[in-house]
């Protein structure tokens, strides 16, 4: 996928935030990118997008955010109908108090309805008091929210990657068939994993068939059909694992995500 640079237009000095709302269909791929001038907070008021950078990827399930810091280059995609509020802030709000890398964000319901005010708003001003004191609380409770374990790294090592790209492709593919396919021993690829990604290859691999399986369930798939298509023997197995991951079934989940979304403020335009 080719690369281009974003430069959003900086209008006048007193910008402290811009907005975009807008509700993209299901798998839509939006291209790489990158913002040199202002740090992105997409929130995910409905649906399911994965957000793609050189480092891994991030999954980002309803009433989620992923945050990307200006200058990282990152590419969208879309799973089922997501209903997307981005804000940009200028960097120098953030400096300090939010990280430097892309992090996914458990949204507390106070962010939600200040990021939903924010891009109603459209853009808050510098030279507005009342602006700035929704900004530094914006900030302030971004600053507090917890991250969302749903970051999938992305090995370096050539045979590690081309293992990462062929369990994204094949969930149900053996560890023995894996480690033949991209020549290399099932040793050899256990410590590629660990060392460039922090996790033993069957967590990465359990975390990948959980990725995939959230983009599927966010497009409708039933749960059996899902659990059997990313390598569970049952579907039980698979609700068990999920549950550890994200504290509750996805049935609970996907049905407390809808009603969340069919409520009040969703704020902007579609």
């Amino acid at each position: 996928m080719s690369k281009t640079r974003h430069r959003l237009p900086q209008g006048d000095e007193h910008l402290l935030t811009r907005s975009y709302a807008v509700t993209h269909p299901p798998n839509l791929g939006i291209p790489e990118r990158r913002y040199r001038d202002w740090d992105q907070l997409a929130f995910a008021s409905q649906g399911v997008m994965t957000v793609a950078t050189r480092d891994g990827l991030w999954v980002v399930p309803p009433h989620r955010a992923v945050w990307i810091p200006a200058g990282a280059s990152h590419s969208v995609r879309t799973s089922g109908r997501v209903t997307l509020r981005t804000l940009y802030l200028r960097p120098a709000l953030s400096r300090g108090r939010l990280p430097r890398t892309c992090v996914a964000l458990n949204v507390s319901p106070l962010v939600r309805e200040l990021v939903l005010h924010a891009t109603a708003r459209n853009t808050l001003r510098r030279d507005s008091a009342a602006d700035r004191r929704l900004v530094h609380v914006l900030v302030d409770q971004l600053a507090t929210l917890g991250h969302v374990p749903l970051q999938l790294p992305v090995p370096v090592d050539p045979r590690a990657r081309r293992a990462a790209d062929l369990v994204q492709q094949s969930p149900r593919l053996p560890l023995t068939a894996l480690a033949r396919a991209v020549g290399a021993s099932a040793r050899t690829l256990e410590r590629a994993f660990q060392r460039e990604t922090a996790m033993p290859l069957g967590r990465w691999r359990r975390r990948a068939r959980l990725v995939e399986a959230l983009r599927r369930l966010a497009e409708g798939a039933p749960v059996t059909a899902v659990a059997l298509d990313v390598g569970y023997q049952t579907p039980s197995a698979f609700v068990a694992a999920f549950r550890r991951e994200l504290g509750m079934t996805p049935g609970r989940y996907f049905a407390g995500n809808r009603a969340r979304s069919q409520g009040r403020g969703h704020g902007g335009s579609s």
